[in-house]
């Protein structure tokens, strides 16, 4: 039995699959996932193949749960927005929440829908539409917050919301650091609040 795997069976199934859809997305990232076989996303991790396979039936099995667990992350943001008392911090505290959940993984898979948008439609489908459909609720649940409800005001939520898609594409093909983009995103969704609610 190799150490990785041994390190492995220490991990709770929870634990596992986390670690399965890291390792198996980075590797989608940076070699292509058409060039990607499951024998090397099982070596990486330093598991065997049937222990791959005990957690996810296939490659596409791995990259649909990656787009069902940030629709599920936006379902419980609008499970939590529902359960705050109105307030006029709650609108920028739920878009910030929202901008501020993204990690240096989560930019990559901005990266990788764009540069695979068939590839998201086919392996991700639903989840992939659940994903804009919850960010189109969150906005709808938040416009009542705005001082009025007007179609400029939604919209510029809209994109304080959006922030950290347009702070990635904007920063394509720069050597600008990926938690100075978090961080440019954070900003600019706070700047658009701001705007929303005085103009």
């Amino acid at each position: 039995m190799a150490a990785g795997e041994r390190t492995s069976m220490r991990r709770s199934g929870t634990q596992t699959r986390s670690e399965i859809q890291r390792v198996a997305f980075e590797l989608f990232s940076t070699q292509g996932y058409d060039a990607t076989s499951l024998r090397e996303i099982a070596t990486a991790l330093g598991i065997n193949k049937a222990s791959l396979y005990y957690h996810f039936a296939s490659k596409e099995e791995i990259l649909a749960s990656l787009f069902e667990q940030r629709g599920s992350e936006v379902t419980e943001l609008l499970e939590w927005l529902r359960e705050q008392p109105a307030s006029p911090s709650l609108l920028e505290e739920s878009v910030l929440r929202w901008v501020d959940s993204f990690s240096i993984d989560k930019l990559r898979g901005i990266r990788f829908l764009t540069a695979n948008p068939r590839l998201a439609r086919r392996t991700g489908g639903d989840a992939g539409e659940g994903i804009g459909a919850g960010l189109r609720a969150l906005a709808d649940e938040l416009s009542p917050l705005l001082p009025d409800d007007t179609p400029r005001r939604r919209l510029l939520l809209r994109m304080s919301i959006l922030s950290i898609n347009a702070a990635v594409f904007a920063a394509a093909e720069t050597d600008i650091p990926d938690a100075e983009i978090i961080v440019a995103a954070h900003d600019a969704a706070r700047a658009l609040i701001e705007e929303a609610r005085s103009s």
